[in-house]
């Protein structure tokens, strides 16, 4: 599915770069300007996407010297990675549809009522490019991303499989005090998530908005994480198959 959407943004990125092309051409050396500015933004944006995208904090995981058998294996060192956007895009996906709820529903309420009257004032607040719809949006991508994250890890249920397995962090007492440290290290790597995805959301209207190029609206926030993420997703699974293939040739020799 994830693909599918890909193809479909890379579909239209030929027709926004032609209208991007068309508006510099008519604009003059101002549009010219403008043009370069925000490309360079979402170029800056793109990479900083990959950068966190791939970003992952590796806590040191030391494993029991245990005995099976008459085999003794001695202590292992690995690694638990959490990443630093555990939701992905899934944060601005919930406070896009949040944000759209209250015109929404005051179209399905119609004109009139003291219910409709609120939920007009509401989304009036909430247009896009005005500071109220900013910090909203940036508050609702926090609480997002926190709400996600605690459903992808368990630090709790961590902090038991690693004291079962025998493993613990280096200066941690496992139990309690792994589940304690592991939430610290979530809350933070959440925490900076979430400012990113606020800065990746909010950027592109405040460019469009200080440069007066409207080219480039559909290819927000959303679409480049989506972009960027199967890219690098894509990449990673063809290296596996080079990989996996060099390595049955080398077995088959």
């Amino acid at each position: 599915a994830s693909l599918l959407i890909f193809v479909n943004i890379v579909a239209s990125l030929p027709r926004t770069l032609g209208n991007t092309i068309d508006y510099a051409q008519t604009g003059g050396r101002q549009a010219v300007a403008q043009v370069v500015i925000l490309l360079f933004v979402f170029l800056i944006m793109i990479v900083g996407i990959v950068f966190v995208q791939e970003g992952t904090r590796r806590i040191p995981i030391i494993s029991a010297r245990r005995q099976v058998g008459r085999r003794l294996y001695r202590e292992r060192t690995s690694y638990l990675p959490l990443r630093l956007n555990q939701g992905g895009v899934m944060p601005i996906i919930f406070a896009s549809a949040v944000l759209i709820l209250p015109q929404s529903l005051a179209g399905f309420f119609g004109n009139q009522g003291p219910v409709s009257q609120v939920l007009v004032q509401i989304a009036t607040l909430l247009q896009p490019g005005s500071w109220t719809y900013i910090g909203v949006y940036s508050l609702l991508i926090l609480f997002f991303s926190y709400f996600y994250a605690s459903l992808i890890v368990n630090p709790e249920d961590v902090s038991k499989n690693l004291k079962k397995m025998g493993a613990s962090i280096p200066g941690i007492r496992p139990g309690e005090k792994t589940k304690q440290y592991l939430e610290g290290v979530l809350n933070r790597l959440t925490f900076l998530g979430a400012i990113f995805l606020s800065i990746v959301a909010t950027v592109p209207t405040l460019v469009e908005g200080a440069t007066g190029v409207t080219t480039f609206r559909g290819l927000g926030a959303t679409s480049l994480l989506i972009l960027v993420g199967v890219a690098i997703d894509t990449a990673k699974q063809i290296q596996t198959y080079v990989i996996s293939q060099r390595y049955e040739g080398m077995v088959k020799q």
